[in-house]
């Protein structure tokens, strides 16, 4: 059992890492049979395997790590305000980031993992089930891409020449980003689920990902720090980094993610 986890050593990441990997066999074990899909208040689809994942996560980081506090999507509405905003340290967790994505059983869902520090995210993990491939990083040592217990380096493509790679979302696609991708001119648009965009912009395969409209912390935390850790970046419209726990409500604002910090998206916004 630990009790002090500042900063991220090799033991918690990888103790995380194999929570990442358990939740994803859970997610499988459901993926794989016939399941039933509810919906939540805001409408957005629950089924057992984010129930499952989100079980394993939570009793598994309080074991690693039962000192810092965990918010989850499924038990977000459970945990006061006034509580999680006296929190300088948390993880970050969406059990099953691309619901949609796993009710059209198309592939393009993940496992989010990120720990939060003062707002920033310093640590994150995103799981891919269907393909066991999975990404890692830590603030201001890099980004890696695990194959088996394989590590690669991981780097966003810089300088991005154009046609720029614009990631678009299979299931929010809107007029503003279509427009926003007409002032960039020459694209290509490629469509993918879940917090897979984020790394695959953090792996060079993409260099734009504009997001507008509502996404939640758990949605951005792990890709942002993947993405950061990668040499992209993550920020709002004023270009400040998006920031977690800071604020009232857990939903972000309009983003957009670069894989190349230095491309003039102040001209396409």
């Amino acid at each position: 059992m630990r009790n002090h986890v500042d900063p991220v050593d090799d033991e918690l990441r990888e103790g995380v890492i194999a929570l990442a990997r358990d939740a994803a066999a859970a997610i499988l074990e459901v993926y794989e049979g016939a399941f039933d899909v509810e919906h939540k208040a805001d409408a957005s689809p629950l089924t057992a395997a984010d129930l499952a994942a989100h079980r394993c996560i939570v009793a598994g980081l309080a074991r690693l790590a039962p000192d810092i506090p965990v918010l989850s999507e499924e038990a977000a509405e459970e945990i006061p305000l006034v509580q999680r905003r006296g929190w300088q340290r948390l993880w970050l967790v969406d059990p099953l980031d691309g619901t949609r994505e796993f009710v059209k059983r198309n592939g393009e869902f993940t496992v989010n993992i990120a720990l939060i520090d003062h707002g920033v995210p310093v640590f994150g993990v995103i799981q891919a089930p269907v393909t066991g491939l999975l990404w890692h990083a830590r603030q201001g040592l890099g980004a890696w891409r695990r194959v088996g217990d394989h590590d690669a380096p991981i780097a966003v493509r810089r300088p991005a020449r154009s046609p720029l790679r614009v990631a678009a979302s299979r299931s929010h696609r809107d007029p503003r980003t279509e427009a926003l991708m007409a002032r960039i001119g020459e694209v290509e648009t490629v469509a993918l689920g879940s917090s897979l965009k984020f790394c695959r912009l953090a792996e060079g395969g993409m260099d734009v990902y504009p997001r507008f409209g509502p996404t939640s912390e758990w949605d951005t935390a792990a890709g942002q720090c993947i993405l950061e850790g990668a040499g992209g970046c993550v920020i709002d419209p004023k270009g400040r980094p998006l920031r977690y726990n800071q604020r009232d409500t857990i939903l972000n604002g309009d983003f957009i993610g670069l894989g190349d910090p230095g491309l003039p998206w102040r001209e396409w916004l």
